[in-house]
């Protein structure tokens, strides 16, 4: 990147443990900001040990290493008086604190918002709970699979007897860090303003909430009627056939929002002009579609519908994905390395004067930096 990054000067402390909080601090380090990450001494954030798979690097999950690459480690016990008065002494010159204890635990700690903001007074506190400050769900675990099962969103995945599905990824852990991370971009712009700082809460609830708006707003204003998934290749649902995805003589192709009278024309499918819309009797419509495009393999049905421009689109794996020019061309992978071990992960998804920011420092190991920062910061 050209030039110093956006951030760059800013100083953000990482109380926060798992994905959500650390997530927020990801998104502003690779915006430049530094940023320490306060662990407990000895064993760290509890991620580095929540494994996806068998694999560790150096130790480490990768999970922990994808949501925590280039920052620094910091060891401090909370609960021990010495430790707690270091932290304080950073976030006097910090700009962020973000944490995720459950709430009255950040309090009990002396690092809530109201401690912290009245030592600090132009910190941006930030932080994630599950299901909200208060209210009988409060000191329940703000867990993703657990923010999933009760915001609805279950019911939107999979065909319609299926039951509930949810989604394949931590959806409500990373919406919140996303969401969190728009509040404290917010809160650092209006302190350029006023000098002063601010209180910044989300919750898992609150994200995957927002994310169904489109659909929940729907449900609001149509008495109340539940959503209706398709029973053959659901992909969405509120939108009409042919919307979903289709087996082919050799893979899957998805289509998206296609008038019917166009498929009809291009699949040689007349019966497809008996409907004349694509929601009531999308089962059946849908099924007439993927009787035909097994027939011929994904290269066939993309040449001949892109021609006509119909909105569609390979099914691809990982391994797909990976080797496409398309892809390639973002240059979204990125090679990180700590004690000598390298890792391969991705790199920020934004461009900033054309430029994509990177960076080569892994994940730290627990404490690393402690003893270096100390001496900078005189603690």
């Amino acid at each position: 990147m050209s030039g110093p990054r956006p951030l760059e000067g800013l100083l953000v402390l990482d109380m926060a443990q798992f994905l959500a909080g650390p997530s927020a601090a990801l998104k502003l380090g690779d915006l430049g900001a530094r940023v320490i990450k306060i662990e407990r001494p000895g064993s760290g954030d509890i991620g580095r040990t929540l494994y996806l798979s068998d694999t560790r690097v150096g130790g480490d999950s990768t999970l922990f290493h994808a949501i925590n690459r280039n920052k620094q480690s910091f060891a401090a016990d909370l609960k021990d008086p010495a430790d707690l008065a270091a932290v304080h002494r950073l976030a006097a010159q910090a700009d962020v604190v973000i944490q995720n204890f459950r709430p009255g635990v950040a309090d009990r700690l002396g690092i809530g918002a109201a401690a912290m903001r009245a030592a600090h007074p132009r910190l941006i506190h930030a932080t994630i709970s599950g299901y909200g400050a208060d209210g009988p769900w409060a000191h329940l675990p703000g867990q993703d699979l657990l923010a999933q099962a009760v915001s609805g969103v279950m019911w939107l995945n999979g065909s319609a007897g299926d039951g509930p599905v949810p989604f394949g990824l931590s959806i409500a852990d990373m919406l919140a860090g996303h969401v969190l991370t728009q509040g404290i971009l917010a809160a650092l712009v209006r302190r350029g303003i006023t000098g002063g700082g601010a209180t910044v809460e989300t919750s898992l609830l609150e994200a995957i909430v927002d994310f169904q708006f489109e659909v929940l707003t729907t449900h609001l204003n149509d008495a109340l009627r539940p959503p209706q998934r398709a029973a053959f290749n659901n992909a969405h649902a509120y939108l009409a056939a042919p919307y979903g995805v289709y087996a082919t003589a050799d893979g899957h192709i998805a289509i998206a929002m296609t008038p019917l009278a166009t498929l009809a024309r291009l699949l040689e499918l007349p019966a497809l002009g008996q409907f004349a819309e694509g929601f009531t009797e999308r089962d059946a419509i849908k099924r007439m579609i993927a009787a035909r495009l097994v027939e011929r393999p994904t290269a066939q049905w993309l040449e001949m519908l892109r021609v006509e421009d119909v909105w569609c689109a390979p099914v691809l794996d990982w391994e797909g994905l990976l080797a496409a020019e398309a892809f390639q061309r973002l240059d979204m992978l990125q090679r990180v390395e700590r004690d000598g071990v390298g890792l391969t992960t991705t790199r920020s998804p934004l461009r900033i004067d054309g430029a994509r920011s990177s960076t080569v420092a892994a994940a730290p190991a627990p404490g690393a930096d402690t003893a270096a920062i100390r001496r900078e910061f005189g603690l």
